[in-house]
């Protein structure tokens, strides 16, 4: 069905009316103060005018266009059929390293290596689809942390972004603690009891001005469950001067501080060695943290306000049309 949002507006309706019948009209001229050698044509075009030819449809067509206008004005809206929506009345941040140490191709997606950064856009990207009925939103961390996606219903939205998510544009540090405090920011004022944050990170805190342990700390007094994730492999070839050598790619990662946030929030650190262990640890998130459906309906809103407004560019046209061919 149609409705429109600022019906208050159709009150505008009669108001050329009302200065066509308030307005005094404008006095003629008595005399005649010039003279022009084409007067004998404009008194016919005037006489024409006034004898009603045309004038009818004129008035016809001003009057539409007004009341289209004044319906574009009212915003008319397609309201939709009633849609069921499954509504957990969860909260679900999730924050993800984008430092310099994520470029590390240490990871596989269908025997192909790739970074670590490429590895998780895949496998958190099908973790948010799968989230219906969750607030989803993004935090994005590198030498300083900042939100990307506020928390919202619209997953394909919030995946997109994570999607254009780069390497380095945060800084190429690691500031943990600074991730966790804009975490607890954004939802400590937030109603409900189900906050949940998933960190993900292939290194230590080596930046900000908040230390982990104290952000932890502050999400406990927020309600606030963190599930950590260490990222990166454990084992990776690397060609050097003097031949192929092992080294553990993720030295770097503190994992008893991921430990202990987990533990200080009463959510559970995670390690993923390669893409199959990520699958797997969201896999086991979607147990801990089950979408609750409550069902939910919406109508979905369509602005419809273009076509009346359409409708009265027409008929102006057609006025300015018709006046001119008038007056040849």
């Amino acid at each position: 069905m149609i409705e429109f949002a600022w019906i208050k507006l159709f009150a505008a309706l009669p108001l050329p009316l009302l200065v066509y019948l308030l307005l005094p009209r404008a006095r003629s001229s008595s005399g005649q103060a010039l003279k022009i050698p084409f007067f004998e044509e404009l008194e016919e075009l005037r006489q024409k005018t006034a004898s009603g030819k045309g004038l009818g449809w004129l008035r016809l067509l001003a009057v539409s266009a007004w009341i289209l206008l004044v319906c574009a004005a009212a915003r008319p809206q397609w309201i939709g059929d009633p849609i069921s929506m499954p509504i957990s009345g969860r909260d679900l941040l999730l924050a993800v390293d984008i430092s310099g140490s994520m470029k590390a191709e240490d990871m596989k997606i269908s025997n192909q290596q790739v970074d670590r950064l490429t590895m998780i856009k895949k496998v958190a990207g099908e973790f948010i689809e799968r989230r219906q009925g969750d607030r989803i939103g993004l935090i994005l961390f590198g030498s300083r942390a900042y939100l990307q996606a506020p928390l919202s219903l619209d997953r394909k939205t919030v995946n997109q972004l994570l999607q254009e998510a780069l390497i380095g544009i945060a800084g190429e540090k690691t500031a943990i603690g600074d991730a966790l405090g804009l975490a607890v920011k954004r939802l400590q004022q937030r109603p409900g009891e189900k906050k949940v944050l998933i960190l993900l990170t292939d290194g230590a805190n080596t930046s900000g001005t908040i230390e982990p342990l104290k952000a932890a700390e502050l999400a406990k007094e927020a309600k606030l469950s963190i599930y950590t994730i260490g990222i990166g492999a454990e084992r990776m070839i690397v060609n050097s001067f003097f031949g192929n050598r092992v080294v553990n790619p993720s030295a770097d990662l503190d994992e008893k501080t991921l430990q202990k946030i987990a533990e200080l929030t009463g959510g559970r650190y995670f390690r993923a060695r390669e893409s199959q262990d990520l699958e797997k640890i969201y896999d086991l998130l979607d147990k801990l943290e089950p979408v609750i459906s409550e069902d939910q309906n919406l109508r979905p809103i369509r602005e419809i306000f273009f076509w009346p407004m359409s409708g009265a560019l027409i008929l102006v046209f057609l006025i300015l049309v018709m006046r001119r061919y008038e007056s040849s």
